[in-house]
């Protein structure tokens, strides 16, 4: 039981560092695998073309730094029963290019009504993924009412299970949308996407729950057009028209149409909402379709989505938006019609990888020689200050010399003035000692000894005198004494021995010396 809980904490450790270090590494990818071309440094602009049943709608947008801007749309209205000719679609694109103010260069996405196309899924096995545009070519007559020689076609990748690849294919004659090609580059226009009115609208999708499909329907005067989208991708189009009664029984279509649709699209497991955009004339039908659908129904100019409208456009033609937006995006579009299927390997950009990869090279080598130059520049200032100061030191040197033979003359001085007491200080003594009675005629001071000789009134008092001083002992007479009847005194000669147990100053006294 033990080692079933500990391996049960093991997984769950292992499962939550994988995901953590999956949601870690999908920015860092994104971030180190970086194209300069996908986030379109240089600006770019595109036109999308949507061609109706007696209509012409025009959208203007640019992109510059991953920011899209719609600069303006144009409506142009023809005869209802037909669609634009290829010159009517010219001149249109002309006026409105001319309005806007794009320039020639601009890049034009035509995208086709859905009488126009044929879209159908397929099924193949997985071994045709090597060289699937081919086998869809000579597929093509089986696939649609066209054959390959006169399709102009493309495919999207629905599932693929490892042995079956299930696609989504679209195709249009090409004698039908050739016209219209020759028209515009007569006119200094490029080309340089064909898709249906519809496929863009799943840029509509992308910013809902990612756990949800959407069904878009574009519901007009005489009928609707709708598109199921999947994972945000284009899955299937389809369309209707009202053939008289009122708009119950119009509503009771659509629903019953889009119910369908919805049913169909459920077996990947989401649930399905509906977006519609209600052209004028019919928004009285958001009511009735929502009380008959199963699933939430949003108006399109209520959606928040990434595709940002000004409030100054004139008209809002949400499929050529879209179109528009998605051909200037980072991915190509799902669908371009021009591509025959073919795919171009898309390689991973590399290049702020290796920039980054430069930068770190560049701080690795500066931190490695950085702190060696920042030590030789260090050490080039320590020598040129130590070169500065080397008058000064030699002046401090010759200072220092002259203080330590000072103070070797100070100390001989004071040994010797410690080991012999002054002069003065002897005669001072004598001074001090001998009675007002008596006087000196000779002092002679030796280096241990002090003679004196001179007359007293009495002698022998002198010797005490003399034995009581701090510096002298062993006071005595070196010559008898005699009486000087003409001096009335004493003559006497002593000599004595100085005391130097009690020569040394006292410690106040040294201090008050120094």
């Amino acid at each position: 039981m033990a080692q079933s809980l500990s391996f049960k904490k093991i997984s769950s450790f292992t499962a939550d560092s994988s995901a953590k270090l999956k949601g870690v590494w999908k920015p860092l990818r994104r971030f180190l695998f970086f194209s300069l071309a996908d986030e379109a440094v240089v600006p770019q602009k595109n036109i999308s073309v949507s061609i109706e049943r007696g209509k012409l709608s025009v959208v203007y947008a640019s992109r510059f730094l991953s920011r899209i801007s719609i600069k303006g749309s144009r409506e142009y209205t023809f005869d209802e029963d037909k669609y634009p000719q290829p010159e009517e679609l010219a001149s249109s694109l002309s006026l409105a290019v001319n309005e806007f103010g794009a320039g020639r260069n601009v890049t034009i996405t035509l995208g086709l009504p859905k009488a126009w196309t044929a879209v159908r899924t397929a099924e193949f096995p997985a071994a045709v993924k090597e060289n699937i545009s081919n086998v869809i070519a000579y597929e093509m007559d089986r696939l649609t009412p066209f054959s390959a020689e006169e399709a102009l076609f493309d495919f999207r990748v629905l599932q693929d299970t490892g042995e079956r690849i299930t696609l989504l294919v679209m195709a249009a004659r090409a004698d039908t949308v050739k016209p219209y090609i020759a028209a515009l580059r007569d006119n200094g226009f490029k080309v340089t996407g064909i898709t249906s009115r519809l496929a863009g609208m799943g840029m509509l999708c992308r910013n809902l729950d990612k756990k949800t499909d959407t069904l878009y329907i574009e519901i007009g005067e005489n009928g609707y057009d709708g598109a199921l989208f999947t994972e945000g991708g284009l899955a299937h189009i389809f369309s209707g028209e009202f053939s008289g009664g009122d708009e119950n029984a119009w509503a009771d279509t659509v629903a019953a149409d889009l119910t369908s649709q919805a049913d169909a699209g459920k077996s990947n497991g989401k649930t399905i909402q509906v977006i519609a955009d209600l052209k004028s004339g019919r928004q009285s039908l958001r009511g009735l379709l929502e009380s008959r659908l199963p699933m939430p129904l949003k108006v399109v100019e209520n959606v928040e989505t990434a595709i940002r409208l000004p409030d100054s456009l004139r008209t809002r033609p949400y499929p050529a938006i879209a179109n528009a937006v998605q051909s200037l995006g980072p991915k190509s579009p799902e669908f371009n019609l021009l591509k025959m299927g073919s795919r171009e390997e898309r390689k991973i950009p590399i290049g702020l990888t290796v920039v980054l990869l430069c930068g770190l090279l560049v701080v690795w080598l500066f931190s490695m020689f950085a702190p060696v130059t920042a030590e030789e520049k260090r050490l080039e200032e320590i020598d040129s200050l130590i070169t500065s100061k080397k008058e000064d030191v030699r002046k401090v040197e010759t200072l220092k010399k002259n203080i330590a033979e000072l103070e070797t003359e100070i100390s001989r001085i004071e040994n010797f003035k410690e080991g012999r007491p002054l002069t003065l200080n002897i005669l001072k003594e004598l001074t001090i000692i001998l009675p007002n009675s008596a006087w000196l005629t000779r002092v002679r001071i030796a280096e241990t000894t002090v003679d004196i000789e001179g007359y007293a009134s009495s002698a022998t008092e002198l010797l005490s005198k003399l034995e009581a001083s701090k510096f002298l002992k062993k006071a005595e007479f070196a010559s008898p004494t005699f009486r000087d009847a003409r001096m009335n005194s004493d003559r006497f000669v002593i000599k004595m021995e100085m005391d130097t147990t009690q020569q040394q100053p006292e410690e106040g006294e040294k201090n008050a010396a120094k």
